[in-house]
């Protein structure tokens, strides 16, 4: 298949994509945003990683290792690299000193802002070049996709950034 091509939504008797179309168009949605989701100076995993320490400051290196499903080694290296972009501080935890607790820095926080910036104006721009029709039907598939994976009604969700832990 053509890199630029579109799978044919005519797989199912009822008219509908299979899985493998539907991640075929998901990959093909995301290769062509790729540069509106740049996000150098850190690698994608390292991206992972932030947005995890955003979701849940003050988490443990361990805890981050089962969030992206690695081994300690490849986290302690990662947090090594946004320790030195200055993205990210690690500090031991007061209650036990051998365990150290990771948090976003300032710097850290304003590249996640930055992203999420470019992201929703690429977002927008493709978006607002959808027919309406389209477009509601976009928003209705992802709210039922949510719901079926077992996360909140879109209207009940907030963005992930939003989420504090409140512990």
């Amino acid at each position: 298949m053509r890199e630029d091509s579109v799978p044919d939504a005519q797989d199912a008797p009822d008219g509908s994509l299979d899985a493998g179309h539907l991640l075929e168009l998901l990959e093909i949605a995301w290769e062509r945003g790729r540069d509106a989701f740049d996000t150098a100076p850190v690698s994608p995993t390292q991206t992972r990683v932030m947005y995890v320490v955003e979701r849940e400051p003050g988490i443990n290196m361990r805890d981050l290792g089962r969030h992206l499903a690695m081994a300690a080694p490849s986290v302690s290296r990662l947090c090594d690299r946004l320790q030195a972009t200055g993205f990210l501080r690690r500090t031991p935890r007061a209650e036990d000193r051998r365990e150290m607790e990771l948090r976003l820095t300032e710097v850290g926080r304003a590249h996640l802002r930055m992203l999420r910036h470019r992201r929703e104006q690429y977002l927008r721009k493709t978006i607002g070049e959808m027919p309406p029709a389209a477009r509601h039907a976009l928003t209705a598939g992802l709210s039922a996709f949510c719901e079926a994976a077992g996360g909140p009604p879109l209207a009940a969700s907030r963005p992930p950034h939003e989420r504090r832990r409140t512990a």
